[in-house]
């Protein structure tokens, strides 16, 4: 039976910070957490899918072109938001000013650094370009492909761990092994303060969003339609196969290869990762949009 651990004493988070990228930020701007809900769907989802991609040998990097048709694409914006961030859990009042996002990286990487206290912030995140390479990251999960290019983590080691039956390729259930690290972070972090400022620090997440091509869009709409497409991914009984007609993995069932990115992430993290995840994002929809969703 798998399960997962406390954070506590885990040797990947003991690596200290290097004190000269975060002394700018605690000068330049208080600690926010504005970034962390999407840092949270970040590791929850964007990890995995790295993961599962690296190739069997090696290869340059390909960022593949724009996402096919089939791909499940943000509808029309509508005249008012469907999920307006007014309605989320009221967040505390806050007086210091928001910074442009061209001038947000050196806060938030503060930020990250006390959120993800110990963690090795270099080996996991880009840390450049922050709030654009979230937003883009979410705003790609539902899709069939993702731009590698705009991913908010660079990649993690490893290969994925498989094994063979019946002339079948299968993928391990210790595989899951891989991803507990990063769900341990994630069960670690209060919701209530990441919601609360989520809805502080939404402009930057907005104007993020407008950049990224939808100029009439409500980011929060994006991103209660992006969990609520990662919740109704299906659970899928062990063990998975895969093929590997050119480098990389796929799933060898069609209907499961054909699904989005976000949800062959969740379904490749094995059950018990997967629960731990959908737990935190029912209570993330709740937090965002002021309503709890049924068991």
């Amino acid at each position: 039976m798998e399960r997962v651990e406390p954070v506590d004493h885990n040797p990947d988070f003991e690596r200290t910070i290097d004190p000269r990228r975060t002394r700018r930020a605690r000068r330049a701007f208080p600690w926010p957490l504005g970034i962390a809900i999407v840092a949270i769907l970040a590791i929850a989802a964007v990890f995995a899918w790295r993961a599962f991609h690296q190739p069997a040998q090696t290869q340059a990097p390909v960022v593949p072109a724009s996402p096919p048709a089939a791909s499940v694409a943000p509808p029309a914006a509508p005249s008012t938001p469907h999920y307006p961030i007014e309605a989320a859990t009221p967040a505390a009042a806050e007086s210091a000013p928001l910074p442009a996002i061209a001038d947000s990286d050196a806060p938030l990487q503060d930020l990250m650094a006390s959120i993800f206290a110990g963690a090795p912030l270099e080996r996991i995140f880009h840390l450049q370009e922050i709030v654009p390479r979230f937003v883009a990251t979410i705003d790609n999960l539902p899709r069939q492909t993702v731009a590698l290019s705009r991913m908010s983590v660079n990649p993690i080691g490893g290969g994925v761990e498989t094994t063979q039956s019946d002339g079948r390729v299968l993928l391990r259930a210790d595989n899951a092994a891989r991803y507990g690290m990063y769900v341990r972070v994630m069960d670690q972090a209060d919701t209530a303060k990441l919601v609360e400022a989520y809805v502080r620090y939404y402009p930057l997440f907005q104007k993020a969003y407008e950049d990224l091509g939808y100029p009439h869009g409500y980011f929060n709409d994006r991103l209660v339609e992006v969990i609520d497409h990662l919740l109704a991914t299906p659970d899928v009984p062990a063990p998975i196969a895969l093929a590997q007609p050119k480098v990389l993995y796929e799933f060898a069932d069609p209907a499961l290869e054909q699904r989005s990115a976000g949800q062959k992430i969740l379904m490749r993290m094995g059950p018990v990762n997967e629960a731990h995840v959908k737990a935190k994002l029912r209570a993330i929809r709740s937090g965002v949009t002021g309503q709890t969703l049924p068991r």
